[in-house]
């Protein structure tokens, strides 16, 4: 006993300086972080006029690349799964490579939020002319890991190891005949070799409470499959339906009937499933009964077995109601993203650090059934991905909070700050964490 009480002092004595050294860090990245503010809010809105779509964010690579050398980053790798850019930053510590990634690309949406930095930007989109915006939050990603390089570069001999900035093109999907993404990042091998990370990190704004850092363990963001259907008929006049085979009544059909799969068929208490048809089109004038329409939705599952069985019937409900009416149905399923799994034991290991950046505002939240592409890194890379809160205050709303995809979509750049402190307060401190789970 008396051995005990000897050694007490001693550790604690030991233990104090790591504990003020803990609180240092953190105070320093709260200050850097509170000097960079203005540079994100202004990088931010730059990059939210000046949209860019999947595969074509060639100025937004060019200011991101523009910055790191600026900063003097050890390397900076351009046209990487097209426009993507990887920074690499070498700490003054010895440790692992940690990745951080941040998503470019902007949505095919005509922007109606009359913000005085509002994208008045046009494009082609196939064959047709489609708006360009920031609804999902991209510019918002890149602007604040932006912010994160411009806060580590200045505590690069605090960093123990090398950390990879991963600014990634085409989150939201290619254009079709294209790679791109996740997907194109690792088949190109720029994950692979010397800095092949030992974890990787991604945060993604999201309508909530401003400045509340929301995270999951485990099935986090549903799995996404893409769904295309062409119901060919036997065109005739519109006023003669009986002399054809109408392919619109036939979609209406197999639309309402894909609805019933999840809601009849699957056992949903399991995991959640969804369908949506997204995008229609067939016909050239309102008195011609088409030849044929075309389909476009998405697939959301978090249950592998169950995601096997809803393709199977998706395909055999459309072919037979198809068939039903004498026409003939094409469908074409093809896998975006897996879902998005987050290591439980980085979670668990990391949680205090989430703390320690948000605070009070940390919140576990429950299933997401929208889908990122970011899954594609967690398949062999530990991953943790978590959303940060960025609602408007409601004095500043017009209305009710908009969801992301909308052509009325705000953030609060109040929250930018905040983002940059977390994803720097994890590149900073996974090294530790990393080790004691060694020790043990």
């Amino acid at each position: 006993m008396r051995l005990r009480f000897l050694l007490l002092p001693a550790l604690m004595t030991i233990a104090a300086p790591v504990a003020a050294e803990d609180t240092t860090l953190n105070e320093e990245v709260r200050s850097r972080a509170d000097q960079v503010e203005q540079k994100v809010i202004a990088w931010r809105r730059d990059i939210h006029e000046h949209p860019e779509l999947a595969n074509r964010e060639f100025r937004t690579s060019e200011l991101v690349a523009r910055h790191l050398k600026a900063l003097k980053f050890d390397e900076v790798r351009r046209h990487v799964a097209h426009t993507g850019v990887i920074g690499v930053l070498k700490g003054g510590k010895p440790g692992p490579v940690i990745a951080l990634r941040a998503d470019m690309d902007a949505l095919p949406i005509v922007e109606r939020t009359g913000l005085p930095f509002a994208s008045k930007v046009k494009t082609m989109r196939g064959d047709h002319e489609v708006g360009v915006m920031h609804a999902c939050g991209h510019d918002a990603h890149t602007a604040m890991l932006m912010g994160v390089a411009e806060v580590l570069s200045a505590m690069r001999e605090d960093i123990a190891g090398t950390i990879l900035f991963i600014f990634q093109p085409a989150e939201e999907g290619v254009p079709d005949g294209e790679e791109g993404g996740s997907k194109l990042i690792l088949k190109e091998g720029a994950l692979d070799g010397a800095y092949r990370p030992e974890v990787i990190f991604g945060q993604h704004i999201w309508p909530g409470e401003a400045g509340t850092v929301f995270y999951r363990p485990r099935g986090q963001m549903a799995a996404a499959d893409r769904l295309r259907i062409k119901v060919t008929g036997v065109q005739s006049h519109g006023s003669q339906p009986w002399h054809g085979v109408d392919p619109v009544i036939t979609s209406a059909q197999i639309m309402m009937a894909l609805q019933l799969i999840p809601s009849r068929q699957l056992n949903v208490s399991k995991a959640p499933a969804v369908i949506t048809i997204g995008q229609i089109e067939g016909g050239t004038a309102s008195n011609i009964m088409p030849e044929s329409v075309e389909m476009a939705g998405t697939i959301r599952t978090f249950d592998p077995d169950m995601r096997e069985d809803l393709l199977a019937r998706v395909k055999r409900t459309v072919e037979s109601i198809a068939a039903s009416a004498g026409a003939k149905a094409e469908v074409d399923i093809a896998s975006y993203a897996p879902v998005v799994y987050n290591d439980p034991d980085l979670v668990k290991r990391m949680e205090p650090t989430l703390r320690k950046a948000a605070g009070d505002h940390l919140q576990e939240m429950g299933l997401v059934m929208g889908s990122e592409d970011f899954a594609h890194y967690m398949k062999d890379i530990p991953g943790l991905f978590y959303f940060l809160g960025v609602n408007m205050p409601e004095a500043e709303r017009n209305g009710p909070v908009s969801d992301v995809h909308s052509p009325t979509f705000m953030l609060n750049e109040a929250a930018l700050k905040q983002g940059v402190v977390t994803m720097s307060m994890l590149a900073l401190e996974y090294p530790s964490t990393a080790q004691e789970r060694g020790n043990h």
